[in-house]
């Protein structure tokens, strides 16, 4: 008997899942929310907010390394290899959902990415996960930009924020 109460303790333990909903009041008085769901299981963070117009969801594939936003604004999905320096684990995620916000927080890291041009012609290559959340949308890939680059042009960028660990602008014509 203990033996089987062990087993499903073990179980339950890897096949978890957290959610976290955190509510901001927006500058013009809306209201943002956002939810993360985390599979511990396929080490996937589904990370989705709601905002109107601007809403975005997102798929972090930790065990591949990629990330891919699909923004309701551009109608369209952007993916990109995720920088684990940067990037919180899972772990840590999960930790931010039993947390609350503590306004003395250093902010956020920040990443930029330029978005090209080029559509991805097959987006199952990039897992069932990503697949689902970009499929029948047009979808584009991003590249990290490192440092400050004089040279980027930032109009036209969408910026995401992973609570309240990383900030993400993805810049270029996305969607055209």
């Amino acid at each position: 008997m203990k033996t089987l109460i062990l087993i499903a303790a073990l179980l339950s333990v890897s096949f978890a899942s957290d959610t976290v909903n955190v509510n901001n009041q927006g500058n013009s008085g809306g209201n943002v929310q956002q939810t993360v769901n985390i599979d511990n299981h396929n080490n996937i963070a589904n990370v989705n907010q709601i905002n109107g117009f601007h809403s975005w969801n997102s798929i972090w594939d930790y065990n591949r390394g990629l990330f891919a936003a699909r923004l309701m604004s551009k109608r369209a999905c952007v993916v990109s290899k995720m920088n684990r320096n940067v990037v919180p684990s899972l772990e840590q995620l999960s930790k931010a959902t039993q947390e609350k916000q503590n306004p003395n927080a250093p902010p956020p890291h920040s990443l930029t990415y330029t978005v090209s041009q080029t559509r991805v012609k097959n987006v199952a290559q990039f897992g069932t996960h990503i697949d689902a959340l970009c499929n029948g949308v047009p979808t584009f890939y991003a590249q990290e930009v490192q440092g400050a680059s004089l040279f980027m042009n930032l109009h036209g960028c969408t910026d995401l924020g992973i609570l309240r660990f990383l900030g993400i602008s993805l810049c270029g014509n996305i969607g055209c």
